[in-house]
């Protein structure tokens, strides 16, 4: 088992308050992940959950038992950091071993458990090396099969996956994302990248200054954004908004529209938004152009990777208007 509810939890450093007042509830065997800007207290909320830092108020519970103040060894959760922390002077066998000889396990059992986790991380033929012969992946998995030895209730990741390049961040997504289909094993997993939280979570919780602003679904915060914060932060590129007038004829303070919700022309069409190409970007698949609209501002554009754009093209942009999203004045969704 592996649920894990925080009730009213706040964490102050002095008189500066990091989590104002958090309550949530994470289901046993859920992949959640903690996403938002630096400085949002997502790593925080997740020392906390760890018992690397103490609360200044409210509750954790982990299976319904109250761990608010049991040190981190009672709480029977495995956190991963984004340095790996490893021993240089060990190999992968003994690195993986490590919290099994520290609580006197017995041999056969620290072999069974090392061997089925380097199995299960495809880190078998690199069991004897050191970690400086390894590269930034093979690390970080022997950084989580020493999680996985303990047999934990739930995983906490720390960033990850920072320290990697572009290549490597993908690959070692897909595999602590099977890994968890394999497992079965509650994970909750810290990010500032959205791509990550998209692709990897069953619930994506948004924080903002310590606050949660949506707790859901990656489709519902994509396609139901609870208020103008959570709509700009979840997809990308980033939804386009427009204030003032044009907002008005929508009831609305403000209006926003994704990048892929435009109809592009390149003709004049009486009605729609006319703009001029600052910069286009050819990804292939995908054209991102950058518009500047008239009276409206900069705006990104997705266009079939097909279509060619240079600076200071002419374009016509109808948003679909079955997909345009209204706030009102304090930015919550209407």
């Amino acid at each position: 088992m592996g649920s894990i509810s925080l009730e009213h939890v706040k964490k102050s450093f002095g008189e500066v308050q990091i989590i104002p007042d958090i309550t949530l509830d994470i289901k046993d065997g859920e992949f959640v992940v903690f996403v938002g800007p630096s400085g949002c207290g997502k790593s925080t909320l997740l020392r906390l959950i760890a018992g690397l830092e103490d609360t200044s108020g409210g509750t954790i519970l982990l299976d319904g038992e109250d761990m608010t103040k049991a040190p981190p060894a009672r709480r029977g959760l495995a956190m991963v950091f984004q340095s790996y922390a490893l021993y240089p002077h060990m190999s992968v066998r003994d690195n993986i071993a490590f919290p099994l000889k520290m609580a006197k396990a017995p041999k056969e059992v620290i072999d069974q458990k090392v061997e089925y986790a380097a199995r299960t991380l495809n880190l078998g033929s690199y069991l004897d090396r050191r970690p400086r012969a390894l590269s930034g992946g093979q690390r970080q998995r022997v950084a989580i099969g020493r999680a996985i030895v303990r047999e934990p209730k739930a995983f906490l990741f720390d960033e990850p996956l920072s320290n990697l390049d572009a290549a490597l961040r993908v690959n070692m997504r897909l595999e602590i994302t099977e890994l968890h289909q394999q497992l079965k094993t509650t994970m909750i997993y810290v990010t500032h990248d959205q791509v990550e939280a998209m692709t990897m979570a069953d619930r994506i919780v948004v924080l903002n200054a310590g606050n949660v602003e949506q707790f859901g679904s990656p489709l519902e915060l994509y396609k139901k954004p609870a208020n103008r914060f959570v709509a700009g932060f979840i997809g990308s590129p980033k939804m386009n908004f427009v204030d003032g007038q044009e907002a008005a004829k929508h009831n609305a303070h403000s209006i926003g529209v994704r990048p892929e919700h435009f109809a592009l022309n390149r003709t004049a069409t009486p009605g729609v938004w006319k703009g001029k190409v600052t910069v286009a970007e050819l990804l292939g698949s995908d054209t991102f152009l950058h518009v500047q609209v008239e009276g409206l501002g900069l705006m990104t554009i997705r266009a079939d990777g097909d279509e060619t754009y240079t600076h200071g093209d002419d374009v016509y942009l109808t948003p679909d208007a079955t997909r345009i999203y209204r706030f009102d004045a304090a930015g919550k969704a209407i």
